[in-house]
């Protein structure tokens, strides 16, 4: 099994370092999930009163989609159990970032909305985070512009994968 040369990529960790043949797929998703953790980290560290990044990224879902959601849609979005996004629906809704009315189409299910609060609560989250993020702006420059289509497409085609039942690749 041939590891990568530290020599062929210097800017690579050693300890970092996958198998050659590791298939491409695999080493690019290990990258994004390695990624993926290393960047809540970084933004749940300057997230203001408290705020987790599961909360930012339910608020910055409402301000996506500019709707009401469901509890269990906001679950399969986020690929959680409905008991995991209740537990942070309730904690948004504590904060009054959010509110929970019963679904005037069915009595029995609810529909979560953005609050004024919430809204500036993102809008406050954003601002917390502009040193990191103009700091990875300034260190990766146009890289990024060129990074986020491919990211894009790849996430799209992943959350249209979402709802599929298992099956071979």
């Amino acid at each position: 099994m041939r590891e990568i040369d530290h020599a062929e990529r210097p800017d690579m960790p050693t300890r970092d370092r996958l198998p050659a043949n590791d298939p491409l797929a695999f080493r690019v998703m290990n990258e994004i999930g390695i990624i993926s953790q290393l960047g809540a980290t970084l933004f749940e560290r300057v997230m203001p009163d408290g705020m987790t990044l599961a909360q930012f990224t339910v608020l910055n879902r409402f301000v996506q989609i500019e709707g009401a959601s469901s509890p269990l849609e906001l679950a399969r979005a986020f690929q959680v159990t409905k008991g995991t996004m209740s537990s942070t629906l309730q904690r948004l809704e504590a904060h009054g970032w959010i509110m929970v009315r019963p679904d005037p189409a069915d009595g029995r299910a609810k529909r979560v909305t953005i609050t004024a609060s919430g809204r500036r609560a993102r809008a406050e989250a954003l601002q917390a985070l502009e040193p990191v993020t103009a700091e990875l702006e300034t260190v990766f420059g146009g890289r990024l512009d060129d990074a986020l289509p491919f990211l894009a497409e790849l996430r799209a085609y992943l959350d249209r994968r979402r709802d599929e039942p298992d099956r071979e690749a």
